[in-house]
């Protein structure tokens, strides 16, 4: 894996990342056409450094947003970290529950088998993508009835929903979360703020898992963590984590221009285009 590849995957994981389209299923399309192997613990460390990225972007977009909705108080802090909890447990408990219903009934236990063997399967990833851009479609024709409180239910659903990202690639998690806030009656802006929200609580659990996971992997094949295993990869994995944060936060603007201005529905177009492409390259 060499260097503009490290940077074409950034871009792509960058701009996708943040908008309604799956960042995954597009990072893992471009791997393949770029004879990469998605599946590889090497390319599971470099998607998560390009996660790390975006995070930052997350962060640094809607801070001076959140500091006025989610700090200007203390009571407001309480409040809405209640619902970011809930929704988080919510996300646990769904993804937990699926993760170990595809290990038990889908793959019959076996012993090897790890969620990120499913990342290759480019008709899971269209169904996904389909299923995705169904949802962004119709959400978008729900009535804007502008609520701003988000109630522990209206969080514990959109959590739900979250969980349900979790196993698939290709499965929006953005939008999900957004258009489950939509049909829900959560004002466009406020769905926005509490999915990335929920994201930026998402991201450090994720990358620690993955980088434990790569680490066993080196592990398990080497006798030291030398300059040309783990460490080798972590520098180019540094230049793309920071060309995703430039793209992430142009991505943000274009979503929240697009979520604002009732355009929304244009990205569950793209995700049913999508979904067609993956299936001819796969």
């Amino acid at each position: 894996m060499n260097l503009l590849q490290i940077l074409v995957l950034a871009v792509v994981q960058g701009a996708a990342e943040l908008l309604p389209v799956s960042s995954s299923a597009h990072v893992i399309v471009a791997e393949k056409l770029m004879g990469l192997d998605p599946t590889a613990p090497q390319m599971t460390l470099l998607l998560v450094m390009l996660h790390t990225g975006t995070m930052f972007a997350v962060i640094a977009y809607f801070w001076k947003s959140w500091r006025a909705t989610y700090f200007s108080s203390g009571q407001a802090f309480r409040t809405n970290a209640l619902c970011i909890l809930v929704a988080t447990l919510a996300t646990g408990i769904v993804g937990v529950t699926l993760l170990q219903f595809i290990k038990h009934v889908v793959v019959a236990d076996s012993a090897n088998f790890e969620i990120e063997h499913l990342f290759g399967n480019s008709r899971l990833i269209a169904a996904a993508l389909a299923a995705a851009g169904l949802l962004i479609i119709l959400s978008s024709r729900l009535q804007d009835r502008g609520i701003d409180n988000l109630s522990l239910r209206q969080s514990a659903w959109i959590g739900a929903v979250q969980g349900l990202c979790l196993p698939f690639r290709g499965f929006s998690r953005s939008g999900a979360t957004i258009s489950a806030g939509l049909a829900l009656g959560v004002a466009r802006r406020r769905a926005e703020e509490f999915s990335f929200a929920l994201a930026v609580v998402l991201t450090p659990a994720v990358i620690v898992k993955e980088a434990y996971r790569l680490y066993k992997e080196y592990a398990a094949t080497t006798t030291a963590m030398h300059s040309d295993g783990f460490l080798h990869l972590m520098g180019p994995s540094m230049i793309g984590m920071a060309m995703s944060f430039l793209a992430g936060w142009v991505a943000l603007r274009w979503l929240s221009r697009w979520l604002e201005q009732g355009r929304w529905h244009f990205f569950g177009f793209y995700c049913l285009l999508a979904s067609l492409l993956v299936l001819w390259i796969g």
